[in-house]
């Protein structure tokens, strides 16, 4: 066997790009199969993750351009299902038309509807703003409020969104944001099992210290935008791909599934034997 010289790049898995690719060349190993992991070495292979997050993003908040809680409340309503991007092309319009809680409780549906067509789902979007707006005006004088109980009363918010108002405008870390890219991650890299996102989200503020819900789950979002997507995730180019106990193992590099073989039916077994039992001789009397 030809032995690598010292310092030389690991080999490229299978399925990598070209190998003059600049992302390949700097590939981490994959890491081994682990076993199951002790709640301290769990800790450990997380202090390590946050600290290369904090490093690829020293400060990070929300992509939602915003200026006032208001604002942001808007904004993330509209970004589900959505792109950061396209909400921001929306906003400034939106905002001009109805700047103020009072404004939106006041709006015409479908005159509210046209101007958010592009963030997708407008008819659910118009109606969760204008309940939004509506109960603000009813109950909070217009304004905003900072605490989590009485955001989730708002029609259309929930835990997430709640969770993004108050941790990157009001900068309070009363939970953990997770959203599709948070969920992905926090599963890719051992944190949780859970697909519901209140399960994952109790199970990341228990691991991660409370002043940083906030910003980690912002990490997660740029990661996952930039490097961990959901279909191509580059673990060629990943520098938590050795901490990672999925790299190499999802998205283009997963092993396809092994066809299974068809079941025979069961009218077809009991037809057989009774065939095999019409053709076996009878003895004489």
């Amino acid at each position: 066997m030809t032995e690598r010289p010292p310092g030389a790049a690991p080999p490229s898995p299978p399925g990598a790009d070209a190998p003059g690719d600049p992302l390949v060349a700097a590939a981490p190993t994959a890491p081994r199969r682990r076993g199951r992991e002790s709640k301290a070495a769990r800790a450990r292979r997380l202090d390590e993750i946050r600290a290369r997050l904090v490093a690829r993003y020293p400060d990070v908040t929300t992509a939602l351009t915003h200026g006032s809680a208001w604002e942001l409340l808007v904004a993330t309503i509209l970004s589900a299902q959505s792109t950061d991007e396209t909400v921001n092309k929306v906003m400034p319009a939106l905002l001009a038309r109805y700047p103020t809680p009072a404004d939106m409780a006041e709006a015409d549906r479908a005159e509210l509807e046209r101007t958010i067509i592009p963030t997708g789902f407008f008819r659910n979007k118009a109606r969760s703003l204008q309940g939004a707006a509506r109960h603000l005006v009813e109950h909070h004088g217009g304004e905003v409020p900072a605490s989590m109980e009485a955001l989730v009363q708002l029609p259309g918010v929930g835990r997430k969104t709640a969770n993004v108002v108050l941790g990157s405008f009001f900068g309070r870390n009363d939970g953990v944001v997770v959203d599709t890219h948070v969920g992905r991650l926090s599963r890719r890299l051992g944190l949780t099992r859970h697909t519901d996102p209140e399960k994952v989200e109790l199970d990341l503020m228990a691991l991660l210290p409370v002043e940083e819900w906030t910003s980690f789950s912002h990490r997660l979002i740029y990661f996952g935008r930039e490097v961990c997507s959901a279909k191509d995730p580059r673990c060629d180019a990943c520098e938590l791909a050795d901490l990672c106990p999925s790299a190499f193992r999802v998205g283009r590099w997963a092993k396809p599934a092994k066809p299974k073989k068809p079941a025979r039916a069961a009218g077809g077994r009991a037809a057989g034997r009774a065939g095999t039992a019409a053709r076996r001789p009878r003895g004489g009397s």
